[in-house]
């Protein structure tokens, strides 16, 4: 029988693959960088030809996981100059079966499939076995989703919890709140907790401090703090506080007893930092509800091709259109 196509695409990078029937591991990954086609369409018969699955041998089923809204017909990437609508792109790959989901609900949907080998502890917890898991993840931007064991099929919850109002809870973060809002009216927990937050926040400590900035990127800072630099490590341990308020109230918030899934690119590069945080600390530092928190367990996904098992799990899920 004839593989189905997977794929993960974000702002810069495409991430395609084949999955045997009946199977969710992917094989013959390749990472195409979206700007070298002009669309969805080049960069699929590329990579098929690349693969050799051409021909008999062509997919007729295809799951694509995109990084940008894709409730309508027309499919336009926030981060990159694609743009299509899903029955001409299903009709030019001559598919059978084509479906087109977020790519963190991709991320949600892959949880479950993540062997325990890639799962770094960050509390110890009991996660319940009918209930939500929440997933969550800075990197470009903030994503946040959950994934519940439905009767038959996992169930995805779509959200946009990146884009709730950054709530702070000292005089620090007021005052962060303050030199944010000099570029823009309103602050969401994504401005702050992504790449370019981490890089933001940084340039608030320097505001404190009177100095002028020296690093000019998220992975400066990363890097800055490792080597010792005070102000990136204020900002790195600040930001990683915040993730666990946000994650506390987004667990409140969903219900997530079965637990809370750290993914994305920028922590699986901090999982030294994670035990010197107050990440713990801010996830259970909810009043009367702080005991509600205090046993569910958080893991950091490692696996780096979360959103590929998700896209093979959503091409036979009966829960997903």
């Amino acid at each position: 029988m004839r593989p189905a196509l997977i794929g993960d695409i974000g702002g810069t990078n495409a991430r395609l693959a084949l999955v045997s029937p009946g199977e969710i591991t992917p094989h013959d990954i390749l990472n195409l960088p979206c700007a070298d086609y002009p669309g969805v369409v080049e960069a699929v018969q590329d990579y098929l030809n690349r693969v050799g699955a051409t021909g008999e041998n062509a997919p007729q089923e295809a799951c694509l996981a995109f990084a940008c809204p894709v409730h309508s017909e027309r499919v336009k990437m926030t981060n990159n100059h694609w743009e299509f609508l899903k029955s001409e792109v299903q009709q030019a790959l001559n598919l059978a079966v084509f479906k087109v989901i977020n790519d963190f609900t991709a991320q949600a949907l892959g949880v479950p499939h993540v062997a325990a080998s890639e799962l770094v502890e960050v509390q110890p917890g009991k996660s319940q076995a009918h209930a939500t898991r929440l997933v969550i993840g800075p990197g470009t931007g903030l994503g946040v989703a959950g994934v519940f064991p439905g009767q038959r099929a996992w169930i995805p919850l779509p959200t946009e919890g990146g884009h709730v109002t950054f709530a702070p809870t000292d005089d620090t973060e007021r005052a962060i709140v303050d030199v944010f809002k000099q570029r823009r009216t309103r602050i969401s927990v994504e401005r702050v907790l992504c790449g370019q937050g981490l890089l933001e926040l940084y340039q608030a400590y320097c505001t404190f401090e009177g100095v002028e900035p020296c690093l000019a990127s998220p992975a400066d800072v990363t890097k800055a703090a490792n080597e010792g630099d005070s102000l990136a490590t204020a900002a790195l341990l600040r930001f990683l506080k915040i993730l666990g308020d946000v994650c506390g109230d987004t667990t409140l918030t969903m219900g997530a007893r079965g637990g809370v899934y750290l993914c994305g690119g920028i922590l699986p590069r901090l999982l030294d930092w994670l035990p010197k945080s107050d990440l713990r600390t801010a996830f259970i530092n909810k009043g009367r509800m702080g005991t509600y928190n205090a046993d569910i367990p958080i893991w950091v996904v490692t696996a780096p091709w979360t959103g590929l098992l998700g896209a093979a799990e959503a091409l036979h899920n009966e829960e997903v259109f």
